[in-house]
Formats: structure tokens, C-alpha cells, sequence
């Protein structure tokens, strides 16, 4: 399954699991819709349906005491229209389930009706205390009847409210508890699922972040933990690095057997002409002139200069081919810096410079350095420093702590390097306008090496000049360096300060 399956089927479901508590609440209110519903279209009608047979069994009672006391044809029409809707509306409250107590009220409305027509006969004829017999012992305890009815009907209807009710609330309750369950339940499976897919992600990205920065410290024998027959993006990934790895092997291999067939055919021929200019100069193969030692000490010093050029070359060459390696051990820092100073302070006094070391508080005892390297390099920048230098100048080494590094300050008060030129001062073979002020010329790889040997250190190193002021090279080390090959900081030398 790829990568982008795989995130596509996980969102997907994702949101599938985040709809399902918005269905259970989309549910949980439709029912609660319809409860309300039955409750408006069932209860509540049925509520105001009894309310008017209420007000019409009121308007019979009343009606009867006015057959009662009125005996007109008047007052029995009035009656009997008032018993025939309490009938009418006692028809009704059957479609409302109360048929039991409908019946006893149309039953009791029968009664009446018989009992209002012999109480207005009576009454129109004159009899009284029949009329009042009539109404006491037939037409009242009917009426009676009719009330009870009446009321069993209220009662039965606000029972029947009060349980569609509570069946309401109690669902409305369950649905609410259901979708905050479902809320939960499902934040959870999402947030367990985005997890699992980060993790997916995270895993194989961390595995090849392991392995780029193997590979860019200079170990190409590296393995990923990521098999390459994966069916995904990082499979593809996988089987990538490992082409990649194998052929930055060879070719670091190659260029390593370049350095070595370039040292040994460089350096022999070159060592042979030194050989044989000095026994010229010894005489060996017979006296020579002056015309002809003063040749053979030109071809001497150019020789040498050849020979020097050559090392140099092939040094950066090597650091860069990821041969050169670091002999990191315990330094004394306080040893080194005394012994720089002794070395140094001849120099300075036959050109009449003043040079001095100044040790800030604080310094480690002891620092984990290539010593060799490091003397190499303050040993390029001091001698820069002194051939740049008038007589009458200043030289000064400034060591001091920064952030667990240690800061070494060269700085001298000699010619400078014009602005323009002093972000290329690190290239090889690039040289600035300032040689005339030098006390000799150089190869133009001295800081380059200097570059490639602090950054093989995981350290830094950088220039701030002035022209006719003076130049300061600030080196920055750490106080522990790993053991490792050089080549990870060296990728810069070959162009790039």
C-alpha cells in the first residue's frame, strides 16, 4: 500500500468515525421531533378537546337549572343543543384512545336527556315538587356521572402525558449520553489512528535522516532499517539510498587510490631532483662555477617550493576524498598554547614583532583534539600573521571559553585584505591583493587546509579584516571532538569561504 493510500484510507475513516456521533445526535433528535409531535398532535389536543366538554357539560348543568326555573321551549332547546355536543365531543375523545370514559359520558348524556324532558313537563305543568324529584334523583346524579367520566378521562389523559413525557426526556437523555459516547469514542479511535499514521511516517523519515547523516560523515557502509521491497514511497527510498551508498563507496574509494598513486608518483620524481640538485651542489659529479651554484640553488629552492606545494595539495585533496581521519586524544591546552608561544617567539623577535599569548579564566585543563591538526592550523595563521606584520607590529593569540567551544583569536596589525576579497580568502590557490606586504609568497592553500582541518573538528573558522589595520582569524573548536573522518566538513574547501 503506498504512502498516499495509506493517508487517504486513514483520513477517510477518520472522518467516518468523527460523522458517527453526529448521526447518533441527528437520530436522537429526530425522535424527540416525533415525540413532540405526538405530543401536540395526541395529548395536547385531546387536553383542549376535554376542556370544551368541560365547558359544555357546565353549560347542561346550567341549562338544566334554567328548565328548572324558566319552563320555556326556549330553555329545553338550549338543553338539549348543549347534551348533543357533549355527545359530539365524547364521539371525538374516542380518536384520542378514551373510549371508556367517552362512553359513560354519552351514557350519562342519554339519562339527562330523558330526565330534561319529564323535568320540563313537570315544570310546565305546574308541578314543582316533581320537577325538583326529577332533577334531584335523575337528571343531578347523571350529570354526577357525566363529571366522574369527565374526570377519569382527565386523569387517564395526564397519566398518559406524563409517561410520553418522561419516554421523551428519557430518550432525548440517551441520545445525548449516546453521541457524547460516541464523541469520545471516536476523538479516541481518531486520535489513535492519526498516531499510528504518524508513526508510520515518523519511523522511516528518522531511519533516513539516521542514514544521510552517516552518509555525510563520510560512512557509506550504512544500512537502513527499512527493507527495500516495501511497497510504499519509502521502499522506493529504501533502494535509492542503498544505490547511492554503494556508489559514493566506490567513487570515495577511487578517489582514495588517487591520492595515493598522486602521492606516490608526485612526490618521488620531485624528491629525485632535490636529491640530485644537492649533490650538484656537493660536487660530487665535479666542481661547479658560481654562475652554476647559483642555478643549482634556484633549482633547489624551486624544488622545495614544488615539493611543499604538493603536500599541500595533496593534503586538501585527501581531506576532501574522505581520507584524511582525525587522531583525536587528550590535549593539555595550557602545554599546547606555552609550547606555541616558545615556537613563535623567535620568529617575532628577528623581525622585531611584538607577540604575546593571552589565556582568559576558565579554559579546560584538557581538550580532545587532533593536537597535530590544530598546531597546523594556529601554526598557518600565526605565521600569515607574522608574514603580513611590519616590524614594529603586534601579533596576539587571544584564547578564551564560548558555549563549551574554546575561541582562539589570531590577530595582527599588518596589511589587511580588501573587503571585496575577504569572502574568498578560503578558496585553494586564491590569494588577495595584500602579497606585496608579505614577507614571502604563499601557495594559496594554506587556509583552505586551516578551513578543512577546524571544520573536520565540527569547528569553525572565520576572517574580519580591515585594510591597513590589521586582520583577525577567529577558530572555534569544541572542547570534544568525536573521532571521525574529516571529509563530513570538507565539502566546502574546494570553493566556498
Amino acid at each position: 500500500m503506498t504512502l498516499r493510500t495509506r493517508l487517504t484510507l486513514g483520513l477517510l475513516t477518520i472522518a467516518v468515525i468523527l460523522v458517527v456521533p453526529l448521526l447518533l445526535a441527528t437520530r436522537s433528535l429526530n425522535r424527540l421531533h416525533s415525540d413532540t409531535r405526538a405530543l401536540r398532535d395526541g395529548e395536547f389536543a385531546a387536553s383542549l378537546l376535554l376542556s370544551r366538554t368541560r365547558d359544555a357539560l357546565n353549560a347542561v348543568r346550567s341549562n338544566e337549572l334554567a328548565v328548572l326555573f324558566v319552563p320555556e321551549q326556549q330553555s329545553l332547546t338550549k338543553m338539549l343543543g348543549s347534551i348533543r355536543e357533549v355527545e359530539q365531543l365524547a364521539d371525538s375523545l374516542d380518536e384520542h384512545g378514551l373510549g371508556v370514559p367517552a362512553q359513560a359520558l354519552r351514557t350519562s348524556m342519554i339519562e339527562v336527556a330523558q330526565g330534561a324532558q319529564a323535568e320540563f313537563d313537570a315544570a310546565r305543568a305546574g308541578r314543582a315538587a316533581e320537577a325538583e324529584r326529577v332533577s334531584d334523583q335523575q337528571v343531578v346524579p347523571a350529570l354526577g356521572r357525566g363529571e366522574s367520566a369527565l374526570s377519569s378521562a382527565e386523569r387517564t389523559l395526564r397519566g398518559r402525558t406524563h409517561e410520553r413525557v418522561a419516554a421523551a426526556a428519557t430518550a432525548a437523555r440517551g441520545g445525548s449520553q449516546a453521541a457524547l459516547v460516541g464523541l469520545v469514542l471516536g476523538v479516541l479511535v481518531a486520535a489513535l489512528i492519526a498516531l499510528a499514521l504518524m508513526q508510520s511516517i515518523h519511523r522511516p523519515i528518522s531511519e533516513l535522516d539516521r542514514g544521510m547523516r552517516s552518509v555525510a560523515d563520510g560512512d557509506f557502509s550504512t544500512t537502513l532499517n527499512i527493507p527495500p521491497d516495501r511497497s510504499d514511497e519509502f521502499g522506493t527510498l529504501s533502494a535509492s539510498f542503498q544505490d547511492m551508498t554503494r556508489q559514493l563507496a566506490e567513487l570515495d574509494k577511487l578517489k582514495a587510490e588517487f591520492v595515493s598513486v598522486a602521492s606516490h608518483e608526485l612526490k618521488t620524481p620531485i624528491n629525485v631532483i632535490i636529491g640530485y640538485t644537492q649533490l650538484l651542489q656537493e660536487e660530487l659529479y665535479g666542481p661547479l662555477t658560481d654562475k652554476q651554484r647559483k642555478v643549482a640553488d634556484v633549482l633547489e629552492n624551486q624544488s622545495k617550493t614544488l615539493a611543499r606545494l604538493v603536500s599541500q595539495l595533496l593534503d586538501v585533496t585527501r581531506f576532501e576524498a574522505g581520507a584524511g581521519k582525525l587522531d583525536v586524544r587528550p590535549v593539555d591546552l595550557n602545554s599546547m598554547l606555552h609550547q606555541l608561544e616558545q615556537a613563535f617567539q623567535v620568529l617575532a623577535d628577528q623581525r622585531g614583532i611584538r607577540f604575546n599569548v593571552v589565556a582568559h579564566d576558565g579554559l579546560p585543563g584538557t581538550v580532545h583534539w587532533d593536537a597535530d591538526r590544530i598546531n597546523e592550523v594556529l601554526g598557518n595563521l600565526l605565521s600569515n600573521a607574522f608574514k603580513f606584520t611590519e616590524r614594529g607590529g603586534e601579533v596576539q593569540l587571544t584564547v578564551r571559553t564560548s558555549d563549551q567551544a574554546v575561541q582562539m583569536d589570531v590577530r595582527d596589525t599588518g596589511a589587511g585584505i580588501p573587503p571585496e576579497q575577504l569572502p574568498r580568502i578560503f578558496e585553494k590557490f586564491f590569494q588577495a591583493d595584500n602579497q606585496g606586504s608579505a614577507a614571502h609568497a604563499g601557495s594559496g592553500l594554506g587556509l583552505a587546509i586551516a578551513r578543512t582541518i577546524a571544520e573536520a573538528h565540527g569547528g569553525q573558522l572565520s576572517c574580519d579584516s580591515s585594510q591597513g589595520v590589521g586582520t583577525t582569524f577567529t577558530l572555534v573548536l569544541p572542547e570534544h571532538v568525536t573521532r571521525r573522518r574529516s571529509s563530513v566538513a570538507t565539502r566546502a574547501v574546494a570553493g566556498v569561504a
